[in-house]
Formats: C-alpha cells, sequence, structure tokens
C-alpha cells in the first residue's frame, strides 16, 4: 500500500541517539558510566544506551552483534557542551584519559574546549560556550 502525497510526520523526534561499536563493551561501559557519569537508559544485552542529557544518547553497541562493525579509523565525534569546561578537563586529568588536549579557545566559534578519546578511541569533545555566545 502506498500513500498518495504523503506528508513528513508530526510530534518531533522522541531520542537522539548516536551509536558506536566495541570490540570491549564492558570496558566501554565502564567509562561511560564512571568517568562521564551517564546513566544507562535502555539495556538491550548487547546494545547499551546511555542518557547524555535532554534527549540525546550515546549507543554502545558490541560489534559482533552490531549493524556495524568496529572500525580501527573513527568518524564520530560526541561533543558535549557543559558548563565548566575547566572542571571537566580537570576530572579528565586525574582519570588520565589518553588523547587528552588542553582547554583552548576558539573566538570564531564562541567557546572553550578540549578533546579526549573513550576506550577504543572515539574522540570526545568537551566545550563550554564563552560569555555572548
Amino acid at each position: 500500500m502506498t500513500l498518495q502525497n504523503p506528508q513528513r510526520p508530526t510530534g518531533g523526534v522522541v531520542l537522539a541517539i548516536t551509536f558506536q561499536y566495541y570490540r570491549d563493551l564492558p570496558r566501554a561501559m565502564a567509562f561511560y558510566e564512571d568517568i562521564l557519569g551517564f546513566t544507562l537508559a535502555i539495556d538491550q544485552g548487547w546494545s547499551k544506551i546511555y542518557q547524555i542529557g535532554g534527549q540525546a544518547h550515546v549507543g554502545l553497541v558490541d560489534e559482533a552483534r552490531g549493524m556495524q562493525k568496529w572500525a580501527e579509523h573513527k568518524t564520530v565525534q560526541v561533543c558535549l557542551r557543559v558548563p565548566d569546561v575547566d572542571a571537566w578537563h580537570a576530572w579528565a586529568a586525574s582519570q588520565k584519559i589518553p588523547g587528552l588536549t588542553a582547554p583552548r579557545d576558539s573566538d570564531e566559534l564562541g567557546i572553550r574546549a578540549f578533546v579526549m578519546n573513550d576506550p577504543e578511541g572515539y574522540q570526545i569533545e568537551v566545550q563550554t560556550a564563552k560569555p555572548g555566545h
């Protein structure tokens, strides 16, 4: 059955989930729970969906079961906007997180930010909006 002149559905998006694929799912789960403090929102066994904030979520998938496979080269970055980027940087440094950069200001973007890597190399940017942005 084909609808004549279909319209875009109304009602908005219920959740936004970015899925990432891991070889060691328990290690990734520990990072997102213990280091970032995210809450497990949906446990699908081999797929774990964590609430970042509001309707934004990140899904951690066992690459042996997921639709995609783990890849050495990561092309996805999760960006977290926080109230105090320097406090987050101090926390990340105390946890010895790999790939941690120094916080930098970008006048062009109106942010102060740093990046770090999760246990399997996905980059996470943490940023704060500069006053007036």
